[in-house]
């Protein structure tokens, strides 16, 4: 994908966001754009920093740790979230590198932020990723335990959680599961909504996302050499 359709994508992408939001009798900045640049290298990135992109969302902590520190040190202003599950042993790399956590779902590693935040004097914003769809393979904490959860998180761990993130099933229509996730944040208490991607973040922000997931529309295919 060439620079010039990395930035007519972005544009694009912000001009939905900014209509979708219309629609809904929304202000286009209340909806964070999160650009997803999982796989995809500096000279990718780049381009985007460069027409002034600054929230950006990676997978995995290792291959953040390859591409990020520099860019953030040119770029100060960066927002790095950290949107794939997060395993107990790269909890210390992950409070140290990123901005935000969008992935807590288990006390084990909610216990583990917690430590690291005192540890290293950080405080990373955090979210309860909620698996709306039950589905065995995926990340996310079931619905019908995210409030207590993120009460135990509270209580329990003292950390402050700013919202839910979820990932609706591929195959389903992700409305009902952006209203569950809607709902879940009600009764728990929280303001922020990361939810819709770039096949369906539209909905999302007609549904009252504050912060939607895109990437493939932004860069085009993954890069996965």
């Amino acid at each position: 994908m060439t620079t010039t359709d990395q930035l007519s994508g972005y544009d694009d992408v912000r001009q939905r966001i900014a209509k979708a939001a219309a629609s809904a009798n929304r202000p286009a900045d209340a909806v964070t754009l999160v650009a997803v640049s999982k796989t995809h290298g500096e000279e990718a990135i780049l381009p985007v920093i460069e027409a002034g992109q600054r929230v950006f969302g990676e997978n995995k902590v290792q291959e953040s740790q390859g591409k990020w520190p520099a860019l953030k040190q040119r770029f100060p202003d960066i927002e790095l979230r950290l949107l794939g599950p997060l395993q107990s042993n790269k909890t210390a790399d992950a409070v140290a590198l990123f901005d935000v956590i969008e992935s807590v779902d288990r006390d084990k590693i909610a216990r583990e932020i917690a430590k690291e935040m005192k540890k290293q004097g950080r405080a990373p914003r955090l979210y309860v990723q909620v698996n709306t769809g039950e589905e065995p393979q995926k990340a996310g904490i079931m619905p019908t335990e995210a409030v207590a959860f993120v009460e135990r998180c509270r209580t329990e761990h003292g950390l402050s959680i700013e919202g839910l993130m979820c990932i609706p099933p591929a195959e389903e229509n992700p409305g009902p599961h952006f209203a569950l996730l809607r709902k879940l944040a009600g009764e728990a208490g929280v303001e922020k909504l990361s939810m819709g991607m770039s096949g369906d973040f539209e909905i999302a922000v007609e549904m009252g996302a504050t912060s939607v997931r895109v990437g493939s529309a932004i860069f085009g295919a993954r890069d996965y050499r």
